[in-house]
């Protein structure tokens, strides 16, 4: 299958879960827990309320070398939204990418996806741990803050 077939399949519609392609256009779904869908909602607000000038995109559907990957929230800057907005999946990655760990992430998927957000245009991707820690990562690098949201906090409390 390709994205736009799993977005206009009718059984795959209000699934109470995250779906991606592989590269091979299977199918893999993710169930989410509150708590995750607590930590993206926070995420979200964050976003929204530092950086007033591009979207907040919960859910995002980014095309990769391996597949369609969907981040739990990304942040694209108003120039990079109108290249999007249309779409069915992101020919580009928004700047900011954000994964929000569950018990089912193993490093290896995360590391592999921090990879692939960033080889499809990503500046940032952050993950959330577990716990709410915040990890900022830039290509090939940890960094200590957002470069691009600096008073985004390193920990989301719920």
């Amino acid at each position: 299958m390709n994205w736009q077939e799993v977005c206009d399949h009718p059984s795959l519609q209000n699934l109470p879960f995250k779906i991606e392609l592989d590269e091979r256009g299977k199918i893999i779904m993710s169930p989410v827990r509150v708590s995750h869908s607590a930590y993206h909602g926070e995420i979200s607000y964050l976003l929204r309320s530092m950086l007033r000038t591009g979207k907040t995109l919960p859910e995002c559907a980014i095309r990769t070398c391996k597949g369609t990957k969907v981040a739990d929230v990304a942040w694209a800057s108003q120039k990079r939204f109108e290249k999007i907005i249309h779409e069915v999946e992101c020919s580009v990655a928004p700047e900011i990418c954000i994964e929000v760990m569950s018990p089912s992430n193993t490093e290896d998927e995360i590391t592999e996806k921090k990879l692939l957000y960033f080889e499809s245009g990503a500046e940032e991707v952050w993950i959330c741990e577990t716990g709410g820690k915040i990890k900022f990562y830039a290509p090939g690098k940890e960094i200590h803050r957002s470069l691009l949201a600096p008073e985004f906090p390193q920990n989301i409390i719920l």
